[in-house]
């Protein structure tokens, strides 16, 4: 079945989009740890990036590699929510969805360390 949403068009669709968005940000808020503490080190991280002395490059570089990992848990968050919402007993694919999500999220926290390293070293 088609969600009932999908007809609307234009600037409907635009605000119900932006309000599911932030539907979605405070749910992952509410109910992650893991997405707590990123976006605590991306209020840190972000601002310290503009504030640091380097090129307009280096600050758009660290600040993008802070805000994939959002991007990442984000998705992460939401293969959780999946697996868990089709069943909770063990099963070992979903153990292997949540493992793939969760190294997703190791991979872009690598990024920032790698981004940042080069950035500040350069």
């Amino acid at each position: 079945m088609e969600s009932p949403y999908k007809g609307k068009t234009g600037l409907v669709r635009l605000w119900n989009a932006f309000g599911y968005s932030l539907a979605g940000f405070r749910a992952a808020y509410k109910h992650e740890d893991a997405f707590r503490q990123e976006v605590l080190l991306a209020i840190v991280m972000i601002p310290l990036a503009l504030w640091l002395p380097v090129s307009h490059l280096g600050k758009a570089l660290m600040i993008s590699s802070v805000l994939l990992v959002i991007v990442i848990e984000l998705l992460n968050s939401a293969i959780e929510a999946t697996v868990d919402r089709i069943s909770l007993e063990n099963h070992d694919l979903a153990k292997r969805a949540k493992d793939i999500g969760s190294s997703a999220v190791l991979v872009s926290l690598i990024n920032v360390l790698v981004v940042w390293g080069l950035v500040l070293t350069a």
